[in-house]
């Protein structure tokens, strides 16, 4: 993508490394008595249902600060095309319905990253959050940021997907060890000293993902591109393929997934979902893209 021209590196790696998660069937949600069993889980991640997904590229990291920063310096104000992202013909791409909710131009956006003085991890001028997940994005900005970058916001199904290890259906992304045992495993409420937006991506590595993905739990929630609706886990448990949940594109609230750093392990199951306004940019929220293989 065009937010790591000229080189932004996170440890040994591009910031924008992205790894393929090869396609499959996995069961989304919770069980009752699986692997991913957890006496207090929500409602909403019921029933478990089988989804089937294509392969698909999903971004080593949350998007960084300096990456984000290549799209405030190109940023003029000018919305994606519509229907940009709609990888599965499903209604998911761009609508120009929403460009209104995108900053007029450059200033505006500055301004509205500006959303949290004690929190924000954005900075006016490059400086050592670089490589710290930007937070206080809104929903529309990350697609539009996305988009620009030649990807697009995961739904909700492949977010999981990645998180849960595919048919591997984890507890959380790393396996089944207990954040609040081993604190090492990510930037959480559990940690010791450290529970914090300022935390470079991939600082704890021991809590990857089966594909290596860095952080799915911890750090900033991450926006998906799916309607959040209390239902979307109803219905039978339908199987479903390439599952994406837009039916009503206009709702209010969007999915958001992974936890943040203020979170226990309760929101950091791969399992877990809530929701967010998309147009209230917070501090616990960031994402990462997906891209098409």
């Amino acid at each position: 993508g065009q937010s790591c021209a000229g080189g932004l590196t996170c440890g040994t790696v591009s910031c924008c490394d992205s790894i393929l998660v090869p396609g499959g069937v996995f069961p989304m949600g919770r069980s009752a008595s699986g692997t991913d069993a957890f006496g207090d889980g929500i409602v909403e991640e019921q029933p478990e249902h089988n989804a089937t997904l294509d392969s698909f590229y999903l971004d080593t990291f949350e998007v960084t600060v300096g990456r984000f920063r290549k799209f405030v310096q190109a940023y003029n104000g000018t919305p994606p095309t519509e229907g940009a992202g709609d990888h599965h013909g499903l209604g998911a791409g761009w609508q120009g319905a929403w460009n209104k909710n995108l900053p007029a131009n450059q200033a505006a956006l500055i301004s509205s990253l500006n959303c949290s003085p004690s929190y924000q991890t954005w900075t006016d001028e490059a400086g050592a959050n670089e490589n710290r997940p930007i937070n206080c994005v809104s929903w529309h900005q990350a697609i539009a940021f996305c988009l620009w970058d030649g990807g697009r916001l995961p739904t909700e199904a492949e977010w999981e997907y990645a998180a849960a290890g595919g048919s591997e259906n984890r507890l959380y992304p790393w396996g089944t060890t207990d954040p609040s045992v081993d604190k090492s495993l990510a930037n959480d409420a559990h940690t010791d000293g450290d529970a914090s937006p300022f935390i470079d991506v991939g600082s704890h590595s021991k809590g990857q993902g089966r594909w290596g993905h860095q952080d799915l739990a911890g750090g900033v929630w991450e926006w998906t591109i799916d309607v959040h609706s209390g239902q979307w886990y109803s219905g039978g448990g339908a199987s479903c393929n390439n599952c994406e949940n837009v039916e009503d594109i206009g709702a209010s609230y969007r999915v958001i997934r992974g936890g943040c750093w203020l979170n226990h392990r309760l929101e950091l199951r791969a399992a877990y979902r809530t929701k967010a306004n998309p147009t209230l940019p917070t501090a616990s929220l960031g994402f990462r893209c997906s891209r098409n293989k």
